[in-house]
């Protein structure tokens, strides 16, 4: 009965206590994301037909009114907001973070680091839970052609209509390569798209589910050229005496891999907490079988409880996503 009642503890923390722990996130990262906002916009001049903008840190922009954007992007730091993502018919409204590791998707929905940045030219990929930590892709599968995707960046404002959708493998990490519909056939030269992938089907983490959408230009700021440059190296290699090329992953191959493996760094912290968390409840036990009074079982509750929390907290961490 006690390991039956822990592990429906540990479902709960999964399914709510995660969740506790990401609005508390979200509410810092809308206001960092407003602040850095309004910093952008301070330092920023426009001059007609063409803009120049100063981004902080030296970067500066220059457009036409035709054609994309040269821009080169402000560096947002892994774990730090990047923008916000609005799906009107879901309800869905979340500031999203640079990085898709467990750590990063516990804050939030993540864009995949070697994918463009949202309004840029090119396929940009953004994955989010479904059932845990919020669930801000909960009915991601309620999608349909022609529904809105909104996204605020520090560079400008988008908005994306689905067009497509599909279920996916793990291993098909070909979604967030260059774009294209689920039946693969590639997008038109120079096209603006964003993918967003959760896990399929609900409390599983056994297929993909991903959403494709195009941007409409005529609700949108002018998108942004792509620069391979400003994303990390495109391919990183198996670690090895010896480098088979046929074992080199790329970086968007990396980048959906990483946010769904277990964290191994965790596992040690949460064998700690395990054992602490049964030597106290044992002393608990035992005390309240010697002394059977109310005040020797409330004097157990606080010390176990925190230790439990810690165990499920990296033993969270350490197992498989679920998204």
């Amino acid at each position: 009965m006690t390991t039956g009642i822990l592990v429906l503890l540990f479902v709960a923390y999964g399914l709510w206590g995660t969740g506790v722990f990401t609005a508390r996130q979200q509410n810092k990262l809308e206001s960092d994301f407003e602040a850095a906002l309004q910093e952008y916009r301070s330092t920023t001049t426009t001059k007609a037909p063409s803009v120049t903008t100063s981004i902080p840190g030296g970067a500066t922009t220059t457009s036409s009114p035709n054609g994309a954007v040269t821009i080169e992007l402000p560096i947002i730091e892994q774990g730090s907001p990047i923008g916000q993502i609005s799906i009107p018919k879901i309800g869905s409204n979340w500031t999203f973070v640079q990085g898709t590791t467990k750590n990063d998707l516990h804050k939030g929905p993540g864009h995949y680091l070697a994918t463009p940045h949202p309004g840029q030219v090119g396929n940009a990929a953004i994955a989010g839970h479904r059932t845990t930590n919020g669930a801000p892709f909960n009915r991601i599968d309620e999608l349909s052609k022609g529904d809105v995707i909104k996204i605020a960046t520090y560079w400008g404002d988008f908005t994306y209509e689905v067009y497509d959708s599909c279920i996916v493998s793990p291993q098909d990490t070909w979604v967030a390569d260059k774009p294209s519909n689920c039946a693969k056939k590639p997008s038109k030269e120079g096209a603006v798209e964003l993918t967003l992938t959760s896990c399929h089907p609900k409390r599983s983490a056994r297929q993909r589910y991903v959403v494709k959408a195009r941007l409409r230009f005529e609700r949108s700021d002018a998108p942004a050229k792509f620069d391979p440059s400003q994303l990390p190296d495109q391919v990183k290699e198996i670690p090895g005496e010896d480098t088979d090329p046929s074992q080199e992953v790329s970086a968007s191959e990396e980048a959906l891999r990483s946010g769904l493996a277990g964290d191994a760094g965790s596992r040690g912290p949460a064998a700690v907490w395990a054992t602490i968390a049964a030597a106290i409840g044992l002393l608990w036990w035992w005390g309240y079988r010697r002394y059977r009074h109310p005040a020797t079982w409330l004097v157990g509750v606080l010390p176990f409880g925190i230790a439990l929390s810690g165990a499920y907290y990296f033993l969270e961490r350490a197992l498989p996503a679920g998204y």
